[in-house]
């Protein structure tokens, strides 16, 4: 045991009783005071006042015993009234793709967007090409963030309607999912896609079926492979400035702690890179994806260190462990259920389920690489079907490598059942669900992916918490923003778009929400001991609301918005007086990215030994200069 653990009882026993001691040798760097200071700590959930010292909390409890950690030098930051509380950890994001998107044509559906149908759709990739210089730049007009479930046609435009953009240059519209896309003529003929183009293996070229011609829209498989042939290629200083916006958004909304949940190679180059050039500011841990070639090569110190060991960041980055993706999305309609979707998707029969996209025996393989090496591994799993295929491989891997603990996390588990959760304990799985889709999707999913029955629970926490289990939230972006109040909100209320609840019994309370988004995300990434709560020792990473949110009405959690981002007592946010509430951040119109001041390298590419992976990543394989 260190001499700061065997201390810090002792320390935060004095600060909350408020003992009359001599004041410390060495005064705080900073004090906070003066609102509602939630430690998510449950011994002592509310605190007065907490002191800051070489980004480390040192006092925390009541005013008086705190001020005595004030100094001559000692910054005091008054909180009017705001509430503190420890920095959001990401439980499941995507960093890079966030950067990316702040690039690309705002294709999201209100709040986050102005895209209600195909018409509105079309003029927003208008303006782009005619305001964004990226047109120029990558020779293509594209767009991020479209839903077709949004849509007032409920479908996915056509190349057609693509061509009223552009019907010379390439015109590319990026699902809200990531797991498919449309583009125009002029992005078939580029791509070389006819009549007589056969689906790839795990992916659908969707064709008229009246006519036989591919009609924009590309599936899984066959939308990767396109990504790596539209996009052009950036200089590592451009990519480093992609990854530094995307950290820029996240602190925006709280979050201190940022994911990016399946690295491909060269995106751990990069932030490598930027960590080595000093440019980041909060943390970023990556989970690179095991299925791309050279990932095992990457888990070496400074930036990895196996689950046997403390997490370690590097200048603010590290490799947290591994990603493996067994399906697509729920409300694509690609995910792998046990049972039929609602209302299959046009040109698939009524047993349609969606499918898979590993194999049994390479799943176990991955598990069993996984318990050998001690790397944590991250499973996104939305199917009911593909959960089942996880707990079937974790089983079986367990009993090859027994006795070892990695924490093993499903991602998403939209359609988890009830009569799967005694195996997650059992065999030591974490879950991190979703239920911002109750608001984005809900309603589609009621009324047309999982019907009435089954839609009620998806992201089921409240099943978790009637059996004792912790559990994180995410928001997935760039498949939505990362908005912290969203993740809390629909976490508590699971309000649809339409204003209906969806699944009551599957409510949680604000607390529990809060630790969801807090602690337990610190220790889904063994970093409990250094996050997720306000307590003496750990880090001073810190998010300021504009209310209590344990105060205000549930209903109006939505309405709370982050004032102040701290890192280890650094403000690495602040809202500008005035902003509008909750507004949503300007995308699309990014100009030609710079280099970051603290930059460097060559003109030359990062390199990466990746093949197709899925979605932003492959565009990112293409930016970046990976081969192919």
């Amino acid at each position: 045991m260190t001499l700061l653990k065997r201390l810090l009882p002792a320390l935060t026993l004095a600060a909350l009783a408020g003992c009359q001691h001599a004041p410390p040798a060495e005064p705080a760097d900073a004090i906070w005071l003066n609102g509602p200071i939630i430690t998510i700590d449950d011994a002592h959930p509310q605190a007065e006042a907490v002191a800051v010292r070489d980004g480390r909390i040192v006092a925390v409890g009541k005013r008086k015993a705190v001020l005595r950690y004030q100094g001559e030098t000692t910054a005091v930051h008054d909180l009017q009234g705001h509430a503190l509380l420890p920095g959001f950890v990401d439980a499941h994001g995507h960093v890079f793709f966030v950067g990316f998107q702040a690039m690309s044509a705002n294709l999201l559906p209100p709040p986050d967007g102005g895209v209600t149908d195909v018409a509105s759709m079309v003029e927003t990739l208008k303006t782009f090409s005619k305001d964004s210089v990226l047109r120029e730049q990558f020779g293509l007009i594209y767009g991020f963030g479209y839903d077709d479930s949004q849509l007032a046609e409920r479908r996915h435009p056509t190349r057609e309607e693509l061509d009223r953009v552009s019907q010379d240059q390439p015109v590319l519209v990026i699902h809200q999912s990531a797991h498919f896309g449309v583009v125009n003529s002029a992005g078939l003929k580029q791509l070389g896609i006819t009549a007589d183009s056969d689906n790839p293996k795990g992916g659908v070229i969707v064709k008229d079926p009246a006519t036989g011609e591919p009609n924009g829209l590309l599936e899984e498989n066959a939308f990767f492979m396109a990504l790596g042939k539209l996009f052009p290629k950036m200089n590592p200083q451009q990519a480093i400035a992609m990854l530094r916006e995307g950290e820029k958004l996240y602190t925006r909304y709280g979050y201190t702690t940022l994911q990016d949940g399946r690295s491909a190679p060269m995106h751990v180059k990069i932030a490598e890179a930027a960590a080595n050039a000093g440019a980041l500011r909060a943390d970023i841990v990556s989970y690179p994806d095991i299925l791309n070639p050279g990932v095992a090569e990457l888990m070496v110190p400074p930036f990895y260190h196996n689950v046997d060991s403390q997490p370690q960041y590097h200048n603010h980055f590290r490799i947290g462990g591994i990603k493996l993706t067994l399906d697509g999305s729920p409300q694509g309609k690609t995910a792998w259920l046990t049972k039929p979707y609602y209302q299959p998707p046009e040109g698939k029969g009524a047993d349609y389920a969606g499918y898979g996209v590993v194999d049994d025996d390479k799943v176990v393989e991955v598990y069993t690489q996984a318990l050998e090496n001690r790397w944590q591994t991250l499973t996104h799993a939305n199917g009911d079907r593909a959960i089942d295929q996880m707990i079937m491989g974790w089983r079986e891997a367990e009993a090859r490598v027994p006795g070892v603990d990695v924490r093993p996390v499903l991602i998403h588990g939209q359609t988890l059942r009830k009569d799967q959760i005694p195996a997650l304990q059992e065999l030591g799985i974490f879950p991190s669900l979703f239920p911002m889709h109750t608001f984005y999707w809900g309603d589609w999913h009621r009324d047309s992916v999982l019907g009435p029955e089954r839609a009620e629970n998806i992201s089921p926490t409240g099943w978790l918490r009637e059996r004792g289990m912790r559990f994180t939230t995410h928001h997935d972006a760039p498949v939505a923003l990362p908005d912290s109040m969203r993740v809390l909100d629909a976490t508590v209320n699971r309000t649809t778009r339409s204003g209906r609840v969806l699944g009551e019994n599957q409510k949680v309370d604000v607390m529990t929400a809060l630790k969801a988004m807090t602690l337990w995300s610190a220790w889904q990434h063994f970093e409990e001991d250094s996050k997720g709560s306000i307590e003496v020792g750990k880090l001073a990473d810190f998010v300021v609301l504009s209310d209590n949110p344990l105060a205000v009405e549930p209903e109006t959690l939505i309405d709370l918005r982050v004032q102040e981002t701290i890192k280890e007592g650094e403000t690495i946010y602040r809202r500008e007086a005035g902003a509008a509430l909750n507004a949503p951040p300007a995308l699309g119109l990014a100009p030609a990215l710079a280099a970051h001041d603290h930059a460097h390298g060559g003109e030359g590419h990062f390199g990466g030994d990746g093949c197709f992976a899925p979605g932003l990543e492959v565009i990112f394989q293409r930016l970046t200069g990976a081969r192919h």
